[in-house]
């Protein structure tokens, strides 16, 4: 903090995905409650550095600021987080504020996240329906069967289990963490599992389940608390068979 009445952030910013990036410090108006994304807008409302200098507002992704759209996803203090949560109280100060590191930078905090939307292209993320006329009711889910599928659906695509995975990079091109839930949840589904099997063929692939180095990365920062380590062994028995099953096909 500068003084009681403010606080010190610190934010990485690129004008360009070709720029180089740089710093700029700015006191914020201190106010109790505030949280990462007020800080931002502080910013937008006196977009002036620290030390007197005129700016831009900071470029940064928000929607629903409850921790449901996933879109706020960020660095704070070094840690993969969403600055709609993020309490500024709770922070160490100076908070330091920077863009994912694993995804191509657009401008400031925003990132191309949309390698996660290919990956779950690739694993047929969705229910198969045919949309033409009226299916009726769908299949009944036991209370069991909603309790197991319910933590899984919380996913909000916020890319913060990739940014933190160390096998999610150029050089693997590991779907990471998410896009195997996904492939758990819409495999379990009555529906859904009629693409079981090319789903589980698409991890046998380059970038696939076989990537990952079980380091936990993922479960540790995931804000909706999804069980990704239980979705990765799970899923990955499931190749393993359908990888059996193939071989014994030819």
């Amino acid at each position: 903090m500068a003084n009681n009445n403010t606080v010190l952030i610190k934010v990485k910013r690129q004008k360009d995905p070709k720029s180089a990036p740089y710093w700029e410090e700015f006191d914020i108006p201190y106010r109790s409650g505030m949280n990462v994304i007020s800080a931002l807008m502080d910013v937008a409302l006196n977009p002036v550095t620290r030390t007197g200098q005129p700016t831009t507002a900071i470029a940064y992704d928000s929607n629903c600021l409850e921790e449901v759209c996933g879109s706020c996803a960020m660095l704070i203090n070094g840690r993969t987080r969403m600055a709609c949560s993020a309490l500024v109280d709770d922070l160490e100060k100076p908070i330091s504020i920077e863009p994912f590191t694993k995804f191509p930078v657009i401008r400031d905090l925003q990132v191309d996240r949309s390698v996660l939307f290919e990956n779950l292209k690739r694993v047929k993320a969705w229910v198969p329906v045919d949309g033409t006329y009226d299916l009726g009711s769908g299949p009944r889910l036991s209370p069991v069967e909603q309790e197991q599928a319910y933590p899984l659906s919380r996913c909000i695509s916020c890319c913060c289990c990739m940014e933190a995975c160390p096998q999610f990079n150029e050089q693997t091109g590991f779907v990471g963490a998410a896009t195997i839930s996904q492939v758990r949840l819409f495999n379990t589904h009555p529906t859904g599992k009629a693409l079981k099997t090319e789903r589980l063929r698409a991890l046998m692939g380059d970038g696939g389940i076989h990537e990952c180095g079980y380091a936990q990365n993922c479960v540790e920062v995931c804000p909706k608390e999804i069980p990704l380590t239980q979705s990765i062994a799970e899923v990955g028995g499931q190749v393993m068979l359908q990888a059996f099953r193939d071989l014994l096909r030819k």
